[in-house]
């Protein structure tokens, strides 16, 4: 999926995940009243002293321009401009953009399967989504986008980009990638496909274990956890453990991450949002209603797991639910609401933030694991260090996070000596190879095999007592 770390949903209501509350004191009504009124009469002078210099330059380019200058493309640069002043993943999207954004919730749509976006300046794979065209080409997190086409990415916004990527099923589109540890950069042609996310896929595991991996929280996630956990249930062994695998998940919608967390959690809060406007603060409660209890859970969740899949994480940990395992989340905490303008454009705005059920704020930190497992890759020295929130240019601070330093300079890659050891990518094979291994899952695994058997043998010291 080519998206910037977050989409929206349709319509008003709905929220896409992927706004510090202002609290204020007042000593009585009437005081209010006058306070609000003559604040909100200064905030609107300033706001048309501003307007009117917007409106002079206007003019002044469309009278004195060398050339003539198109009007629509003014404005909408200026729109831009003024919403890349706020976060990587607010955005102005034109009626074209907003058909796409509408289309990732149904999780079908023509282009290559990566979450990108901005790191020092640079277009970076965030994640490759299973199964598709970039996965089976070897992108990797981390990987820095540096030219598409022959045109390079240096001066592209994700939404441009994610326009180039895109495109009709069976067309090719070429992709030079920067990748650490490798001196030159490579060129992927790749052939677009209509990438169709499946948004959960199940098994069975041994011993009554059941595997659940949510790829992306779309409109039927919570409906296909419903399915796979019933045919759990059914099955001559029964469900005796359960792991919820959110690794690389980019997140989605909000109602859906509730709904799945619902059916794990009795009662209490799930998650609730602040922000400024009253509409933005909001608490979202379990219900004992088709709970599912008497199994354990474990979670896993990596650098790629965001948003809508560290708000279940983060609530069933909260809860005392679920066992997490893996690595430091992604870290975003915020709330993206798409506000329809009258041409058929929209806004898609950050508007607020989201805090677990214990009142915490995952925003630009993550998710630390109960258990940190490493996938065993970080050792060999082939896999680029992971893409969080924290590393994306203008990203929403977090609570107690101090402003970034001035970004490094990237060092130049480093002569070769005459004499030396050429450093070797490794090859297709050997990266095949790695990606069978996987130790979360294993640990994720021996851990519910130990409860089975602890429980077993106390039940039977219970008996024999």
């Amino acid at each position: 999926m080519e998206q910037g770390g977050s989409s929206a949903r349709k319509g008003r209501g709905r929220k896409w995940i992927g706004t510090a509350a202002v609290v204020g004191v007042f000593l009585a009504g009437f005081i209010v009243g006058d306070l609000s009124t003559s604040r909100h009469a200064a905030q609107a002078t300033v706001a048309y002293s501003k307007l009117k210099i917007f409106g002079d330059v206007l003019s002044i380019i469309q009278s004195s321009y060398v050339e003539e200058v198109n009007m629509d493309n003014l404005v909408k640069g200026a729109i831009n401009g003024m919403v890349e002043t706020l976060d990587p993943h607010s955005s102005y999207l034109t009626p074209e953009m907003l058909k796409q954004v509408e289309v990732e919730t149904k999780g079908i749509f023509g282009g290559l399967g990566i979450e990108i976006g901005m790191k020092d300046g640079v277009l970076t794979i965030i994640a490759p989504i299973e199964d598709t065209p970039a996965a089976r080409a070897g992108l990797k997190s981390g990987d820095r986008i540096v030219r598409i086409e022959k045109e390079t990415t240096k001066s592209m916004n994700v939404m441009d980009a994610v326009k180039r990527l895109r495109g009709e099923p069976g067309t090719k589109v070429s992709i030079t990638i920067s990748r650490e540890g490798v001196p030159e950069p490579k060129v992927y042609t790749l052939t677009r496909e209509l990438i169709k996310i499946r948004s959960v896929k199940s098994r069975p595991l041994e011993d009554g274990l059941g595997y659940i991996r949510l790829i992306q929280f779309q409109q039927d996630s919570h409906q296909e956890v419903e399915r796979a956990l019933q045919e759990f249930l059914k099955s001559k062994s029964g469900l005796k453990g359960l792991i919820l695998d959110l690794r690389n998940n980019p997140g989605g919608l909000l109602d859906q991450a509730v709904r799945v967390a619902d059916e794990f959690i009795e009662s209490g809060l799930i998650v609730y949002t602040d922000g400024r406007v009253e509409a933005q603060k909001t608490k979202y409660s379990a219900r004992k209603e088709g709970t599912h209890t008497g199994f354990p859970i474990v979670v896993l969740v990596n650098a790629g797991s965001a948003s809508a899949s560290e708000i279940v994480a983060g609530a069933l940990q909260d809860h005392g639910r679920a066992i997490v395992i893996g690595q430091r989340t992604f870290g975003k905490a915020s709330v993206q609401t798409i506000l329809p303008m009258d041409d058929g454009s929209a806004l898609r705005l950050t508007t607020a933030r989201y805090y677990t059920p214990n009142g915490r704020s995952i925003q630009a930190k993550g998710i630390e694991p109960d258990i940190v497992v490493s996938d065993g890759r970080e050792e060999t020295g082939t896999f680029p260090g992971p893409m969080r929130e924290k590393d994306i240019e203008r990203h929403l601070r977090g609570d107690g996070e101090e402003e970034p330093a001035a970004a490094p300079v990237p060092a130049a890659p480093k002569k070769e000596e005459k004499g030396g050891k050429k450093a070797t990518p490794p090859s297709e094979k050997d990266a095949r190879k790695e990606e069978v291994k996987d130790p979360q899952l294993d640990r994720a695994v021996e851990l519910l095999k130990g409860w089975e058997i602890f429980k077993n043998r106390y039940i039977d010291q219970k008996k024999a007592s």
